[in-house]
C-alpha cells in the first residue's frame, strides 16, 4: 500500500491545499464534490503537485514539510509552474 501526498489549487480562491491520502483519485473526487467542508467554497480543485510514499508516517512528515514552508514556496523551489 502506498500513500499519495498532494497539493492542489483552486483557481476560485487563489488558495493551496496540501494533503495525503490512500486513494488520489477518490479524495480528489471528494474535495471537488463537496465532500471536505474546510474548503468545500473553493471548487473546483486541480491537481498542481503529487508523489507517492511506502508509508503512512513518511507521508505525514513530508505533508507537514510542505506545510511549514508554504505550497507556493515548495513548487517554486521544485520549478513547478501552476
Amino acid at each position: 500500500m502506498h500513500y499519495t501526498v498532494y497539493i492542489i489549487f483552486s483557481i476560485s480562491c487563489k488558495k493551496f491545499y496540501t494533503g495525503h491520502t490512500q486513494n488520489f483519485d477518490n479524495r480528489l473526487s471528494e474535495h471537488n464534490n463537496g465532500e471536505t467542508k474546510s474548503i468545500k467554497s473553493c471548487i473546483p480543485w486541480t491537481l498542481i503537485w503529487k508523489t507517492e510514499l511506502p508509508k503512512r508516517s513518511q507521508a505525514i512528515a513530508f505533508e507537514k514539510k510542505i506545510k511549514s514552508r508554504g505550497a507556493a514556496r515548495f513548487l517554486t523551489d521544485l520549478d513547478v509552474k501552476w
